[in-house]
């Protein structure tokens, strides 16, 4: 019967489904579907059993796991030499041993794949693009579980990582998938509720704030080693410094010691991003370890050895589309004015190329306070529609694979998304160079590297 099933794959091998293209499910009426019976769920079901095919599974998954391969086979017009239905036992079969058949070529040729030979586990809550997923990759880990909402986001971190997270973490089903036991904890759990910029309710805001419960609630039930949190600066002060102490608070009645947060600035470690996040570590309480041995990494990149925006550009000429038309210009010009007048400082900003970049934040703010001036384009020719025409002075966006530098990723990452989601996923991702120093000193008092 195997023999059977590998003959069929070989047929199928020029019609894989690309995953940084897979279908989304829209309902009659435009409505997106989400759900235990959404595509994007029982591709999370597929392509988590597919990487960690190693672990028993009880028969309720294992029926999930078989439902969510002939889906996926339909999908990719799979048919059998004599159009018969597989049956259960050859689907399984196939699910078992998944590098024998390619089948699911396409969830292992990614740019970053899982490490064979694994030094410790993580999870990748609150996932976006998988930032903290490449700093713990590079360290030697293996990601045994993600979970992330946003549609855009997940077909992002499909395509990079072979591996669709699941979504709403707040579900028991969704929850239901983590394994038991894993190394590490790790989650840029939402930031909006504790903005500088937003409205700072805190976990007054009940669909965000209280997503740290969440996290709670997991480590109160798996007990990880360890934990690595990250949040905006603006956390340590919310609500005179009480929101924050809630959190250690429960975190610290959860089980774990908890290392004294710290805030951290991007630029200080390989990036040209001036962008400050506070960072929260925590050591399970049985494992005796003292708080005090434990150290944030010190600046690697200080002075003339920081990184200049220049380090990042983009070598070839970037898109006349990159380029403000002249009235947009003038219009943030006379915005800018208004501030000015009223004794603000907000407005446009223009960064010099051999400084560092504002932080890259969602909105068009974090667009328009890192504008440079780029005098390469030749054509002025339009390609979307404007008011007046592209303006000669050179000034630009950003485009979005300077942003990716900004945060860290490395150009191999694929950019499968329209540039307004592009730039929605990468300020809204951590800075993986931040990120991986700060980890690698948890995972040397673990023991774990």
């Amino acid at each position: 019967m195997a023999e059977i099933i590998i003959i069929m794959a070989k047929k199928e091998t020029k019609d894989n489904l690309k995953l940084e293209a897979f279908p989304e499910e829209v309902a009659e009426n435009g409505v997106k579907i989400y759900g235990e019976t959404s595509y994007e769920n029982q591709m999370a079901v597929l392509s988590h059993y597919l990487h960690q095919n190693h672990e028993e599974v009880d028969e309720k998954k294992k029926e999930e796991i078989i439902a969510a391969i002939r889906e996926f086979l339909s999908r990719k017009k799979f048919k059998q030499n004599k159009d018969e239905d597989l049956t259960d036992e050859q689907i399984w079969m196939t699910a078992e041993s998944p590098l024998e058949y390619n089948l699911f070529d396409d969830f292992f040729k990614v740019p970053f794949p899982t490490p064979k030979n694994p030094r410790f586990t993580f999870i990748d809550l609150f996932a976006g693009i998988g930032g903290f997923r490449i700093a713990f990759q590079n360290l030697g880990g293996k990601c045994v579980y993600s979970s992330e909402f946003d549609a855009k986001a997940q077909e992002s971190y499909l395509a990079n990582y072979g591996e669709m997270p699941f979504g709403d973490i707040t579900k028991e089903s969704t929850k239901s998938f983590i394994p038991q036991q894993f190394d590490i904890l790790c989650g840029g759990f939402p930031c909006q509720a504790f903005s500088l910029a937003g409205r700072r309710l805190g976990f007054k805001d009940e669909t965000r704030g209280t997503l740290f419960f969440e996290i709670e609630a997991i480590l109160r039930k798996h007990q990880p080693k360890a934990f690595f949190l990250e949040n905006v600066k603006g956390l340590a002060i919310h609500d005179k410094g009480r929101t924050l102490k809630t959190i250690l608070e429960h975190l610290d009645d959860a089980g774990y010691d908890v290392v004294p947060p710290q805030i951290l600035n991007a630029m200080d470690y390989g990036v040209p991003q001036h962008r400050e996040r506070i960072y929260i570590i925590g050591f399970r309480k049985d494992l005796g370890i003292d708080v005090t041995d434990f150290h944030y990494p010190k600046p690697t990149t200080t002075g003339d050895n920081r990184p200049k925006f220049r380090d990042v550009m983009e070598k070839k000429v970037p898109s006349v589309k990159y380029y403000l038309s002249t009235v947009y210009v003038e219009t943030l010009k006379r915005h800018r004015a208004r501030h000015e007048a009223a004794g603000h400082g907000f407005g446009y900003e223009i960064i010099d190329k051999d400084g560092v970049a504002n932080a890259i934040v969602v909105g068009g703010m974090g667009r328009e306070r890192n504008l440079i001036i780029d005098k390469r384009l030749k054509d002025f020719t339009p390609v979307t529609n404007i008011k007046g025409e592209v303006n000669r002075d050179g000034i630009r966006r950003m485009t979005p694979r300077e942003w990716a530098r900004l945060q860290g990723f490395p150009d191999e990452f694929k950019i499968v998304v329209a540039d307004a989601s592009a730039y929605k996923q990468f300020g809204n991702s951590v800075a993986i160079p931040a990120i991986q120093a700060t980890a690698e000193k948890e995972l040397q008092i673990l023991g774990l590297i």
